[in-house]
């Protein structure tokens, strides 16, 4: 090809590309499209492009790197967190003659050649997942290199940059570090679907001056959106049974926890619908054979979580949630992947009472305070070398989770740094931002209000989701259920429904015992390493908290505002049930003291005597009554380490007793292990844990 030299000679052959790029040859680019295409490969601007899905953002910048690989520029790194998007965009550029290859978490064994292949040229686009860039090995040896040499840095599913936005991922900030590294003239393009206006603002800031911000309309004419209002999660399953042949294609019914895919999954299956369930919890091999399955429609749904985020080759009929997301910007970038290369696809959102708790537990998982911060950075200028997150975890009461997370959003801030080993502290002056915290909590409340409006509102339903987007140009779609365009059916077959509730009154949810004890426990003075002998069997529960059916009665029964007392008879009855289908043989009981509930765990393990005929032994009971019930509950060496201090086992078994051990709610599980413990050291032959509820 010959190298273009006006902006008219860019533009034809830019859409050459395009052609090749999508396989039809009666394409062409937008204006944006090739407004931003200009910025990069002529002008070599940075660009923000925020476009509905499905418009053709890939395209700039696959176009964009035909365009200046032709004029000897180096490859493009996009920087993007869906792997399943990674994948479909290889497919994609491959169509177009792209060399393009990925470095992520999952092809660790490829790692080396393909840094081989980019050191010779070989490659066009590289791929890499955010929490790459602050790899110590990648971020030390390959990125500077990247940095010099690549032609183009695409951020995509930009609004992960900004904690203002509804899907913040501290990795993503180090992009402004990678960013600063950039040579003079080496274009960069950022790209989401979803981000409002100081989302939008917050972003572009970060990309620097000069930047060529491309909005565009946010309406998707391809969505019909509704709501169906169902007063008990039987009907709501039911509805989906009864419904969900009707809708058109393949496409994704979204749930709000793991727990709710598998449960949801198994029930339609058994009304005869073929469907799977997908999660960050899916192994690797089953989440790519289910993707390919639904991209070919060989599949009616897939029950997911948020884990599911399909890239643009993926043509879907529908997408129903089971419950709403914590915010109108992410509820439109769920029901998004519906609808692309059809001219029409249904969007339907089924309500639940219980959506309120699960975002409240989301909520609890905010940026720690200021005391675990502090204590954090001490920890690690008091050892003065790296040490690992479960090193740090036995000094600070965080879970794992959330641990890394801040430890993330410090390394960013420049208060600590990940090095091979684990992390240290650079010794840098670093301050709580509590204004911003406070804000961007309250921006979330502000988010969910407006989640629940969307339920009951009475306007055009994707002109509230652009409103919310700050879309200047949102005006009635006239294809809602609100403007007259979608006629859903609230009718739900008696047969359905008498099936889902079978399904959901059937309690009984196996309890996986403990099998390793925590790492760092040698650091807080326990000699308890390794794998755990003295384990307990598998366990019941009579449900999990975010369960449909049990869970919501007991949500209710562990609220903070619910006085103690005995079991209700509703759950007495739930436990006996699961007797019956779990058949224990034990031989005495056991119970763990409560000090918020004693009434409640008390009763318990005494009908549980009286029904068994086996005599209550004694009780794993509070001796240090100064340490809180929740101690340590954030990370399992300082729970373990709490359980040995506050409890001690009184009781007086039976030789070899096979002991029924029960507890009212189960949490990290540890209580129950350090227990089993004490019991099968005091004579026990076997621990059997029971309980009321579990919290995952």
């Amino acid at each position: 090809m010959t190298t273009p030299t006006t902006a008219t000679d860019v533009r034809a052959q830019a859409e050459a590309h395009l052609r090749a790029l999508v396989g039809r040859d009666d394409v062409t680019l937008r204006e944006d499209q090739w407004s931003a295409i200009e910025a990069l490969a002529v002008h070599r601007r940075r660009s923000l492009v925020v476009q509905r899905t499905g418009w053709g953002k890939s395209a700039v910048y696959f176009v964009a790197t035909l365009l200046l690989r032709a004029g000897g520029a180096g490859p493009t790194v996009i920087v993007s967190p869906l792997l399943a998007l990674m994948r479909n965009q290889i497919q994609a550029a491959e169509r177009a003659g792209i060399r393009a290859v990925t470095i992520n978490s999952t092809n660790i064994e490829d790692w080396q050649p393909i840094h081989d292949a980019i050191n010779a040229g070989e490659v066009d686009v590289l791929l890499v997942s955010p929490e790459r860039l602050n790899n110590p090995g990648f971020r030390d040896e390959v990125l500077p290199k990247l940095a010099a040499t690549c032609g183009l840095l695409v951020v995509d599913e930009a609004h992960c940059i900004s904690d203002w936005g509804h899907d913040f991922r501290p990795d993503y900030r180090r992009i402004r570090t990678l960013l600063g590294d950039l040579p003079t003239g080496i274009p960069v393009l950022a790209t989401t679907a979803t981000a409002n206006s100081r989302v939008t603002q917050d972003v572009a800031e970060q990309l620097g001056a000069d930047v060529l911000v491309l909005r565009g309309s946010l309406d998707r004419e391809s969505l019909r959106l509704g709501v169906v209002r169902l007063k008990t999660a039987q009907q709501r399953l039911a509805w989906l049974a009864d419904h969900l042949a009707e809708q058109p294609g393949s496409g994704i019914v979204y749930c709000l926890t793991v727990a709710a895919t598998q449960e949801i999954a198994d029930y339609l299956r058994s009304r005869g619908h073929d469907v799977a369930a997908y999660s960050g919890q899916t192994e690797q091999t089953e989440r790519l054979a289910l993707e390919a399955d639904l991209a070919a429609g060989r599949v009616k749904a897939l029950i997911a979580t948020s884990a599911l985020g399909m890239g643009f080759d993926a043509t879907l009929g529908f997408v129903v949630n089971m419950g709403a997301p914590q915010s109108p910007v992410a509820y439109y970038q769920q029901v998004g992947r519906a609808g692309r290369g059809t001219d029409e696809a249904v969007v339907v959102l089924l309500p639940a009472l219980e959506d309120r708790d699960i975002w409240a537990y989301f909520a609890s998982l905010a940026f720690p305070r200021e005391e675990l911060v502090r204590q954090t950075l001490e920890v690690l200028a008091g050892e003065g070398r790296p040490l690992s997150t479960a090193a740090i975890e036995a000094h600070v009461d965080l879970s794992r989770n959330r641990l890394e997370t801040m430890l993330k959003v410090l390394d960013v801030d420049g208060a600590v740094r990940r090095v091979r080993g684990g992390w240290e502290s650079t010794g840098q002056p670093w301050s709580y931002d509590a204004e911003r915290y406070q804000r961007v909590t309250e921006a979330r409340e502000r988010e969910q209000r407006a989640m629940l409006d969307y339920l009951d509102t009475d306007v055009c339903r994707m002109r509230y989701l652009r409103d919310q987007l700050d879309d200047p140009d949102a005006t009635d779609c006239g294809r809602c259920d609100n403007c007259g365009g979608l006629q859903l059916s609230t009718e739900v077959s008696a047969a359905a429904v008498e099936e889902a509730d079978a399904r959901l009154s059937r309690p009984g949810v196996p309890l996986e015992p403990r099998k390793m004890w925590p790492t760092a426990l040698a650091s807080l003075g326990i000699d308890w390493k390794g794998r755990i002998s003295e384990a307990a069997s598998e366990g019941r529960v009579v449900a999990r908290l975010t369960d449909l059916g049990y869970g919501q009665a007991l949500r209710e029964l562990f609220r903070p505002e619910t006085p103690d007392g005995p079991v209700p008879v509703p759950l007495v009855q739930a436990v006996v049930a699961v007797l019956g289908d779990w058949r224990p043989a034990v031989d005495a009981v056991v119970h763990v003291e409560s000090a918020t509930r004693p009434t409640l765990v008390a009763d318990l393990a005494a009908g549980l005597s009286r029904y068994l005929k086996v005599p209550l032994a004694g009780t794993f009971a509070i001796v240090d009554p100064d340490l809180a019930p929740g101690q340590g509950q954030a990370n399992s060496a300082q729970r373990v380490a709490a359980v040995g201090r506050r409890y001690d086992l009184h009781a007086d078994l039976p030789p070899d007793a096979r002991v029924l051990l029960v507890d009212d709610l189960v949490g990290t599980g540890w209580t129950l292990t350090v227990a089993t413990r004490a019991l099968r050291r005091a004579g026990a032959a076997e621990v059997l844990p029971l309980a009321l509820a579990s919290q995952s």
